[in-house]
C-alpha cells in the first residue's frame, strides 16, 4: 500500500497542537483570508489587535482580531498550499477559534465562469496530501451541509450571484496537465486551487465549523492559459473578505 493511503484513526498525535499552543482569549469566529493586501488593509483600518504573532521558520503568521458588527472577529493569512494552511489552521483552532469561513481565489475549468464570479465550495477532489492524514482515503471530501446552507442563504438573501460547485485541490499547479484538467472537468470540478481539501479535512477531524467561498480567477479551460489579470480585482477581493466575515458571524 502507498504510504499516503495508510490512514491512522488514532486521534492523538505525537505532537498535539493543543498541547504546544496555549489557549488564548480570542474570538470563536475567524476568517481565513488568502489576500495579503486585504489583511493589511483591514488590520490598519480597524486598528486590529494582534492576538499572537505565531512565528514559523518563514516568519510570523499573526492572528488578528477586530470588533465588527458588534462581535469579535478573528482573521489570518494561511499561506499558500495545503500543508502550511492546514498547519496554521490547526494552531488557530488550538488558540480557541472554532467557526471558520475561508475566502480566496481559484483557477477556472469552465469557460463561462467569468473573473470575479463567486463559487461556494460543496466538495473537493483530494489531489493533495494533507487530507489523507485526517480522513480515510476517498476521492472527494464534502463540505459541511449546515455551513454550506448558511453561506448560500446569505448570498441568496443579498441577491449576490454565485455558483455552488466542486473544486480540484492539487499540490502541484505546474502539473495541471491537459489530461488531468479534462478528467477533473468530467467529474464535475468547476475550479482548481491548493487548499480546500486539506482545510475541509482538518476541520472535520477537529469537529469545528468550516465553509469556503472562492472567486473565479485565471482560466484553464482552453488550449492556452489565460491569467485574466485576476489578482488585480481589488474590489472583489475586499468584498469577499466582508462576505466571509458576515457568513462566519452567522454560524
Amino acid at each position: 500500500m502507498l504510504p499516503i493511503l495508510e490512514f491512522d484513526p488514532d486521534h492523538e498525535s505525537f505532537i498535539e497542537p493543543s498541547i504546544i499552543n496555549q489557549s488564548l482569549d480570542v474570538a470563536e469566529h475567524c476568517v481565513i483570508c488568502f489576500f495579503s493586501e486585504v489583511i493589511e488593509r483591514v488590520a490598519n483600518e480597524f486598528n486590529a489587535k494582534i492576538i499572537t504573532e505565531n512565528p514559523w521558520e518563514d516568519g510570523p503568521h499573526p492572528l488578528y482580531e477586530i470588533d465588527y458588527a458588534g462581535e469579535r472577529l478573528a482573521f489570518f493569512h494561511p499561506g499558500v498550499g495545503a500543508p502550511i494552511a492546514s498547519g496554521l489552521l490547526e494552531e488557530v483552532i488550538a488558540f480557541g477559534c472554532n467557526k471558520f469561513i475561508a475566502v480566496g481565489g481559484c483557477g477556472i475549468l469552465e469557460k463561462d465562469v467569468h473573473v470575479g464570479n463567486l463559487i461556494v465550495v460543496n466538495a473537493a477532489v483530494r489531489d493533495e496530501g494533507v487530507s489523507y492524514h485526517y480522513l480515510p482515503p476517498s476521492r472527494e471530501v464534502s463540505a459541511q451541509p449546515k455551513v454550506l446552507e448558511k453561506i448560500v442563504s446569505m448570498l441568496d438573501e443579498r441577491g449576490i450571484p454565485h455558483r455552488v460547485g466542486k473544486t480540484w485541490t492539487t499540490d502541484a499547479p505546474y502539473r495541471e496537465t491537459k489530461t488531468k484538467i479534462m478528467t477533473r472537468k468530467k467529474e464535475g470540478c468547476v475550479a482548481v486551487e491548493m487548499e480546500a481539501a486539506g482545510l475541509m479535512a482538518v476541520t472535520q477531524f477537529r469537529q469545528v465549523a468550516f465553509g469556503q467561498i472562492l472567486y473565479a480567477g485565471d482560466d484553464l479551460s482552453g488550449d492556452i492559459w489565460d491569467r485574466r489579470g485576476w489578482q488585480s480585482r481589488h474590489e472583489v477581493r475586499n468584498q469577499l473578505f466582508w462576505l466571509g466575515a458576515d457568513a462566519c458571524l452567522g454560524l
